[in-house]
């Protein structure tokens, strides 16, 4: 059981991981061992998700979901299948615990009295400093 949010909670049965060849340190331990590992989540048909959190989730992870609604994640950074799959269970939790955050709404503030006279006095400085650099004409023109 993956733990995102106090809400919601994955079983790993809807998770499938996979094991190959992959990059990363390990020297000729790399051409010889299966450490890579890929996670597959498929977000449109699990049980788990509410209609909301389904709809936030591909809509903010639109770029990492195929258009059959999985979600792939790998990850070779360590020498140990294990380790990867434990690094890869993690990214997966923050990954849609950072989805499902709602973001705070705005509360439209004014400048500060304070603020308004220094855009003010700015704007009359830039004015002054262009006034200057303008061609002098004569009075005969």
């Amino acid at each position: 059981m993956i733990h995102v949010n106090d809400r919601l909670s994955i079983p790993d049965e809807e998770l499938r991981f996979t094991a190959s060849r992959g990059g990363g340190p390990g020297g000729q331990h790399v051409n010889k061992v299966a450490s890579r590992v890929t996670l597959r989540f498929d977000v449109r048909s699990s049980p788990s998700l509410a209609a909301a959190d389904r709809s936030r989730i591909e809509q903010k992870l639109a770029s990492r979901i195929s258009k059959h609604g999985i979600l792939q994640l790998s990850s070779h950074s360590t020498r140990s299948q294990a380790a990867n799959k434990a690094e890869l269970t993690e990214r997966f939790a923050d990954l849609l615990r950072l989805a499902l955050q709602r973001p705070r709404s705005r509360r439209p503030t004014r400048p500060t009295r304070g603020a308004r006279e220094r855009r003010l006095t700015d704007k009359k400085r830039r004015a002054e400093a262009k006034r200057r650099r303008a061609r002098v004409r004569s009075i005969d023109e």
